[in-house]
């Protein structure tokens, strides 16, 4: 299902939405259409709208600033573009770089994506102990980079997530 990007009024970004969600918002007045998928068009007996890919509310709303997003599997696979961190192939699995067994935990520093056949090579081993490499450090991502990475865009910068990945030895 396609996924919709919610702006405030004041064009924060806030949150993804599905299309249904997000048809409803514009039909009811509470959001306006900003952008919209090139050469698609909704369809019902008595309107016709393109297909919004970002929405922006009507007004304001006040919102907890969020400092981390939380870690998950499927952000992992979305912030590294579901591309393995060893051979750049396509993943589908999360390896965590220094293994459970030896410590390392669930976080966004210590995991990265990873094709089955790579994870298994490693198996319960360092990068270093395994004789791999990788092609680039995991990092933790804003709540920004983690909104664009679900809608499948890339990162908006490199500074604070090459900051973050610099704590991390490779």
């Amino acid at each position: 299902m396609r996924q919709t990007l919610v702006l405030n009024a004041s064009y924060e970004p806030l949150s993804t939405v599905t299309l249904r969600r997000a048809v409803v918002l514009v039909m009811q007045d509470k959001a306006v259409v900003e952008s919209a998928h090139t050469g698609l068009r909704l369809r019902a007996a008595s309107l016709e709208m393109p297909v919004p890919a970002v929405i922006r509310l009507s007004r304001y709303v006040r919102m907890p600033f969020r400092r981390q997003v939380p870690w998950t599997r499927r952000g992992v696979l979305a912030r590294d573009g579901h591309r393995c961190a060893y051979c750049g192939g396509r993943a589908t699995t999360v390896d965590h770089v220094v293994p459970r067994s030896r410590g390392g935990g669930d976080t966004w520093l210590n995991t990265v994506a990873a094709c089955a056949p790579d994870n298994h090579r490693k198996a319960d081993r360092t990068p270093e102990q395994a004789g791999m490499r990788l092609l680039r450090r995991p990092f933790e991502p804003t709540p920004a980079d983690a909104m664009l990475a679900t809608l499948g865009m890339p990162r908006s910068g490199g500074a604070r997530g090459e900051r973050a990945a610099a704590a991390v030895p490779a």
